[in-house]
């Protein structure tokens, strides 16, 4: 069997994955649970335990429930402008966050998506940018999978989801 006949297959397990809802484990402690964040009703949340402001829908997405539209994938040069440039809920400056802020929003119980669903729906199951560069070679930056949680580096061409942030730093 080749690649070409693959995709099919390929694309058929990508779209079953991405209508998989969010699965979470009870045995395991909560790493963001809901008492830690407060919906600021203008679309923004705040982490209570960082005192960072993140917009509670990815880039491309809107509504109290984030569905309407879709998330938008951006090089990462691409993202740092956009953040840089964006305007919302009357605020500015938002920005890209670093590796680390970025990471604090992982829910370690939950798989497809690993983030508190509550606070930020939709979330894709997918890698998102973090304004910190991959020190061993200028073409990478570090980014996080909200499918599984898992912290990776890529390159910086590749289109990737954005969340941003505001405060901190």
């Amino acid at each position: 069997m080749n690649r070409t006949s693959l995709l099919p297959a390929i694309a058929l397990l990508m779209v079953c994955v991405g209508a998989q809802a969010q699965t979470c484990r009870d045995d395991i402690l909560a790493t963001a649970p809901d008492s830690r964040f407060r919906d600021n009703g203008n679309g923004s949340v705040t982490d209570l335990a960082t005192n960072l402001i993140w917009k509670q829908c990815a880039e491309g997405l809107s509504g109290g429930d984030c569905a309407t539209g879709s998330a938008s994938g951006f090089a990462w040069s691409q993202a740092l402008q956009h953040a840089a440039d964006h305007v919302f809920a009357g605020s500015s400056p938002w920005r890209l966050p670093n590796k680390k802020e970025l990471t604090s929003l992982v829910e370690q119980r939950c798989v497809a998506p690993a983030i508190n669903s509550r606070f930020f729906p939709n979330t894709p199951s997918s890698w998102f940018w973090s304004s910190s560069p991959y020190a061993s070679g200028s073409y990478y930056a570090w980014d996080v999978s909200f499918g599984y949680g898992y912290v990776s580096y890529s390159y910086k061409d590749y289109a990737e989801y954005v969340r941003l942030v505001r405060g901190g730093q």
